[in-house]
């Protein structure tokens, strides 16, 4: 079982909204004392939280699927409904929130961000709030909306100053416990570090973290070795340490063959980032292929490998690159070395405080302009699988409004109408060429409501009979298939062409005379 996961697909859902009520108070002299059904309670939302103490995304990775508390109805007596509890899941800093697709919602780094991933839905309105002046008692509520739900990629990318690279067994883990308090699994045999290590390393005034990257390999951008699950980890760093090793016996490897292979890993890693991952101006970080290099000859308590030292560092310094020979084991040359990282690190800060300026909140106010400027629906003619071609109604609010109603009420049916109608969609439909008993879907094909379109009559006093019922919608309660409506149509011809078989006949009878009359018309 694994104790480290830095990639988790959460499947979340924010809480469902509660119901409305329909409710009339009563009591003593006055048993219809006018609406008191009170509004349902929202749903909870699921919120991500980075959390300084929360290391590994491994809970998530056992238990992906994650659902906020639903609101409860509202109730009698102008009673609402309770509001369902938030979801609050800790992450740990350093945490992107991404889409199935790979679009970037969220990036929590400092400490305490809250991110909501999933908002609960918003709770019905009761028959309290729905009163109006030609609606005084209605008998009817809205539904509660459903909650958010979606799949969203959580990846951690260690928030580190200092990154350790190099090859396994290089010397790295060795390097960090030296250097700081972390205590990393260290052994003689490869790929012994299969998580990131983090060390805080303090150089007179200045503290910074230093990271400890697993072992990279020739390949390790296209998946060779562990190179891709954690090169994500050197993203947020400031500084790169290549850590050499002057001591390996393998065949074929010499620091300077191990320091051209690293970077080239790294710029072939450089080239996958997207724009939002390596942008200066949205990351606040130099592009990962010009932040500063240090190169590190480690393990120079070897004889063989200081003299291997003494003949490389000549070419890395001609390179442009600061040279440091250590050895973690001897701790010789460690000082030097977390002084001269502390200086980058500082360098760095000063830069990218400087490349993102002062935070500052940015207000953006609401364009100036006219009510009912902008339609709140597009109305388009499509083919649907099933009914041919109908006018498709997409829109946030039409689209909510259908969410809302209780179908089994004919006056919520009407009100979903006055609603339509009055957000001039109606218009729309009449523009796109539609006609009385065209068939209309709101919403999109898959889950959305279709119906057959009347022209509608806006609802007044005269219009509205007993609480739950629309005189406009009485005879509609259910929608006429295709077979009905052609059965209808059928019974149509046929009762017209008996008619016009009965004319036919009494003529023939000569019961009566017509000159204009043939008989075939």
């Amino acid at each position: 079982m694994p104790s480290f996961i830095d990639r988790v697909v959460l499947h979340v859902t924010g809480g469902d909204g509660g119901d409305g009520c329909t409710s009339i108070h009563r009591e003593k002299y006055k048993p219809l004392a006018g609406p008191d059904g009170g509004d349902g309670g929202h749903g909870g939302d699921v919120v991500l939280v980075a959390d300084p103490r929360t290391t590994t995304l491994l809970s998530y990775h056992r238990s992906p699927h994650r659902r906020a508390g639903n609101g409860t109805p509202g109730m009698g007596g102008w009673r609402r409904g309770a509001d369902g509890e938030d979801l609050v899941l800790p992450v740990p800093e350093g945490t992107v929130v991404k889409t199935a697709d790979g679009a970037l919602l969220a990036d929590l780094v400092e400490p305490r961000a809250r991110f909501v991933v999933a908002a609960g839905g918003t709770g019905g309105r009761g028959n309290f709030s729905l009163a109006s002046s030609r609606r005084r008692a209605p008998g009817f509520h809205l539904l509660g909306e459903p909650g958010e739900s979606l799949d969203v990629v959580l990846e951690l990318k260690t928030v580190a100053d200092v990154a350790l690279v190099g090859y396994p067994s290089a010397g790295k883990s060795s390097l960090i416990a030296a250097m700081s308090a972390a205590r990393p699994k260290i052994a003689d045999y490869p790929f012994t570090t299969l998580v990131p290590n983090l060390g805080v390393v303090e150089a007179g005034q200045i503290r910074y973290t230093i990271a400890d990257v697993p072992g990279l390999i020739p390949g390790a951008s296209q998946g060779r070795g562990l190179g891709l699950e954690f090169l994500r980890h050197i993203e947020r760093c400031s500084v790169i340490v290549h850590v050499l090793d002057c001591a390996t016996l393998e065949p074929g490897r010499d620091p300077l063959s191990d320091l051209d292979t690293i970077e080239a890993e790294l710029a072939a890693y450089s080239g996958r980032l997207g724009e939002q991952e390596d942008d200066p101006a949205l990351t606040g970080r130099a592009p990962l292929m010009e932040r500063p290099r240090v190169v590190v000859l480690n393990k120079i308590d070897v004889p063989d490998a200081a003299e291997l030292a003494d003949f490389v560092r000549a070419d890395v310094q001609a390179r442009g690159l600061p040279v440091f020979e250590v050895s973690a084991v001897a701790r010789t040359g460690l000082r030097a070395l977390s002084f001269a990282l502390a200086d980058l690190v500082e360098t760095a800060r000063r830069e990218a405080s400087a490349r993102t300026g002062p935070d500052r909140p940015v207000i953006r106010p609401a364009p100036v302009r006219r009510r009912g400027t902008e339609p709140v629906a597009e109305v388009s003619l499509i083919r649907h699988p099933a009914e041919g071609e109908v006018y498709q109604v997409r829109g946030v609010k039409p689209e909510r409004w259908v969410r809302q109603t209780d179908f089994t009420n004919n006056e919520a049916i009407g009100y979903l109408a006055d609603r339509l109608a009055a957000a001039g969609i109606e218009d729309q439909l009449v523009r796109a060429g539609a006609h009385a008993g065209d068939a209309v879907l709101i919403g999109d094909v898959e889950g959305g409501v279709l119906f057959t379109w009347e022209p509608t009559i806006t609802a007044g006093a005269e219009l509205l009979g007993a609480r739950g019922t629309d005189v406009r919608v009485e005879d509609h309660r259910r929608r006429r298939t295709n077979v009905e409506r052609r059965a209808r149509y059928h019974e149509s011809m046929d009762a017209k062409e008996a008619a016009r078989q009965e004319l036919r006949d009494e003529a023939a009878e000569g019961l009566w005379t017509d000159p204009g009359w043939d008989g075939q018309s």
